[in-house]
């Protein structure tokens, strides 16, 4: 597999153009860049440079997080979520990678925004199907199911793809995953709808549990076999997207961060 450069990697020192040349220094061949930094940079102009620089989008981070206390705050998600897929188009991205989102603030009805979340995806897949951008649900660790994600399992998110149908798929992200018992039948039943594949590593002892995320090969997770799980169940998309959230990798330089990850990614993915 290729690499793919998800920018959150070293979102504390470059902008998305510093993003895009730096994958062309150090050869890697796609990228996938969060909103803010697609929008700091403004959406046409960042197209035309990825285009320029012959990058794959792998995906545009991200939708979802529909879950609110109002009628307002939902209607406000779905909008956003709207201009978020046009985005995505724009800049031609393989992916809109979706999140769940987590809990209203004050509530504890866990049902009632896994329904919300259900709702604002049926009424964001029309505007996905038009501009033909792929709706990537991607579950989180329980861990985050209060605050960032009511998507907990890749059983949950293929419930979901069965009832969207054509336009929704799968985000595989190995660090979320890496832990379900029932890994192995749930990727070979996504089979082609895995639409990114996203790695990273899960470290031992973890210091934090969404900001201290490893590079390939610094933890306990069996990226090669999740990484062969994925291709045997179908996966073709051919990169294997490189997303650390960690204040540690974030501290050093950017280009020492990028050498490394492509040092590791023979071995370790």
């Amino acid at each position: 597999m290729q690499i793919s450069l998800n920018t959150v990697t070293v979102k504390e020192r470059w902008n998305l153009a510093q993003c895009i040349e730096g994958c062309a220094r150090h050869g890697i061949a796609g990228i996938s860049p969060w909103r803010d930094v697609l929008q700091a940079m403004g959406v046409e102009k960042a197209a035309k440079q990825i285009r320029d620089a012959g990058l794959t989008v792998t995906g545009l981070c991200r939708g979802g997080m529909f879950p609110a206390a109002d009628a307002a705050g939902r209607a406000a998600a779905i909008e956003d979520n709207r201009r978020a897929i046009a985005e995505a188009h724009a800049i031609g991205a393989r992916c809109l990678v979706v999140l769940g989102g987590g809990l209203p603030p004050g509530s504890k009805d866990l049902p009632g925004a896994r329904e919300q979340m259900r709702e604002g995806l049926h009424a964001i897949l029309p505007d996905a199907r038009a501009a033909g951008v792929t709706l990537a649900l991607e579950p989180l660790h329980p861990m985050t199911c209060a605050d960032r994600s009511v998507l907990s399992t890749l059983s949950q998110a293929l419930d979901l793809c069965d009832e969207l149908g054509e336009g929704a798929g799968i985000a595989l992200d190995v660090y979320h995953v890496w832990w379900d018992p029932d890994l192995t039948r749930q990727v070979a039943r996504a089979g082609k709808r895995i639409a990114a594949f996203h790695v990273c590593d899960w470290k031992v002892p973890t210091t934090d549990t969404v900001f201290d995320r490893g590079l390939p090969g610094e933890g306990v997770i069996d990226i090669p076999a999740i990484r062969r799980m994925a291709v045997e169940a179908g996966y073709s998309g051919g990169f294997a997207e490189v997303e650390i959230l960690s204040t540690r990798w974030w501290a050093r330089d950017p280009d020492e961060v990028l050498d490394e990850i492509t040092r590791r990614h023979q071995t370790a993915v």
